[in-house]
């Protein structure tokens, strides 16, 4: 293989990597699910989220949800905090995380290296299932219920902002 050859292909790779980890590059369709939005919400604005996951068990998820920013920045933000403060412990992300990747069970999670205790370890599992991002599949096994994936991918998402 040539110099020239090498390189070309060597280009090719690069700009594969970087259209898989930027996205695409800007264009007429960058926006395409904020050109949506647009046209079908009213002032002041709306928010919409929506996605796509198939998870290591074989579960797909897929949700789409819009509100009013009216809705949003009006309502009763305190409802909310329960459900935002369980995945404010470092533990707790990580269990999530583990769950999503496809460990199960209790006894899987606590081989996590510095996860704790075995009664450190169900502290958390109880606290992120009484907020509803955790729920028991039955034989001792935890799911990301299929509802709650988008929506903490879409919360982990906006943190990285």
């Amino acid at each position: 293989m040539s110099d020239t050859d090498r390189l070309a292909a060597l280009e090719q790779r690069v700009a594969e990597l970087e259209k898989k980890f930027r996205g695409p590059a800007p264009g007429p369709d960058a926006f395409w699910a904020l050109e949506g939005l647009l046209e079908r919400a009213g002032e002041p604005g709306a928010v919409l989220f929506t996605g796509h996951a198939t998870l290591p068990d074989g579960r797909t998820a897929r949700w789409q949800e819009a509100a009013g920013v009216g809705d949003l920045v009006d309502g009763d933000w305190s409802q909310h905090v329960a459900a935002l403060a369980a995945l404010a412990h470092p533990a707790r992300i990580r269990l999530l995380q583990q769950v999503l990747r496809g460990a199960a069970t209790a006894g899987e999670l606590q081989r996590i290296d510095g996860m704790g205790t075995s009664g450190q370890v169900y502290h958390h599992l109880r606290q992120l299932v009484a907020a509803g991002w955790l729920h028991t599949a039955g034989g001792g096994r935890y799911e990301v219920p299929v509802a709650r994936v988008i929506p903490l991918l879409s919360i982990l998402m906006g943190a990285r902002r």
